[in-house]
């Protein structure tokens, strides 16, 4: 709906509603990523002045977080986790497109609504649930069989079919409707000339969904970096940095060396995804 530009009244306040409104969303960074310069060993007012010891230095008090082992451990199995996720996600997912784009199968419908039901499903009750059938799976085979099987368990196997289950569903969305932007008379012209259907998909298809497969995969990977709910349900000794962060914040509260996690994650966040809008940008017509 247009604002109507006639009623100043209206037009003020919808741009307060607009301003207040990023306001509210981008407060919280800016104070996270504030008090990670603060040269103080407590997150809070007054300012102390301004420092990168939070980052950089090598002792403590003042532990930066580039020398922190166990956060720098925690960042290693976050990136290990996103890396595999996002891969294993986007190749289910590029199939799914092509079944629930191209395919035609019974009960096509009631598949794709139960591929998409774990976006609606708590993070916690997919984590309980993945961990108390993985583990009657686990307790079922070393009773029956003696065979002991350790991916079953709590650790990073188990976190990552955990968050496998429900990011595939965003791929899977991701790819599947830039999928249906495709023209086909590209594939059935490339066909007439000669080419193998493996050709046409290697170099047609595909080349066509690319944008749509980097960007599903950078989403994927930031997803699985800062899931919580879910992985904590299965996380095993390997904690990746969520958990890592949340056990600190139990144990010790809050310190400025988590702000500056904070800011390191927010900048590479955002620049990943200002990566991902630009692959999806469509070049400039010539």
């Amino acid at each position: 709906m247009a604002v109507s530009t006639h009623n100043k009244g209206f037009l003020l306040g919808y741009r307060l509603y607009v301003g207040a409104f990023f306001v509210f969303l981008a407060a919280p960074l800016i104070a996270a990523g504030t008090f990670a310069f603060n040269d103080s060993l407590f997150p809070a007012l007054p300012w102390q002045g301004f420092t990168l010891d939070w980052f950089f230095n090598d002792t403590e008090p003042k532990l930066g977080m580039f020398h922190d082992r166990r956060l720098l451990r925690g960042l290693y199995y976050s990136g290990v986790i996103g890396v595999l996720v996002a891969s294993l996600s986007v190749f289910v997912a590029t199939c799914n497109a092509f079944l629930f784009v191209r395919g035609e199968f019974p009960a096509k419908n009631f598949f794709y609504i139960l591929m998409i039901l774990p976006l609606v499903i708590p993070g916690v009750i997919l984590g309980i649930s993945i961990l108390v059938m993985a583990s009657n799976i686990a307790n079922g085979m070393e009773d029956s069989f003696n065979i002991e099987i350790e991916m079953l368990r709590p650790g990073l196997p188990l976190v990552v079919l955990g968050q496998f289950s429900f990011i595939t569903t965003i791929t899977s969305l991701v790819i599947s409707a830039r999928l249906k932007k495709f023209d086909t008379s590209m594939e059935e012209a490339a066909l007439n000339l000669g080419a193998t259907r493996a050709r046409v998909l290697r170099t047609v298809t595909l080349p066509f969904l690319r944008p749509a497969i980097i960007a599903a995969w950078i989403v994927a990977f930031l997803v699985s970096f800062e899931n919580f709910n879910t992985t904590l349900f299965l996380v095993g000794s390997e904690a990746p940095l969520t958990i890592t962060m949340f056990d600190r914040m139990a144990k010790v509260g809050s310190t400025p060396v988590l702000n500056a996690v904070s800011f390191f994650l927010i900048i590479g966040s955002g620049l990943l995804a200002l990566v991902s809008v630009l692959v999806q940008r469509d070049p400039p017509e010539t």
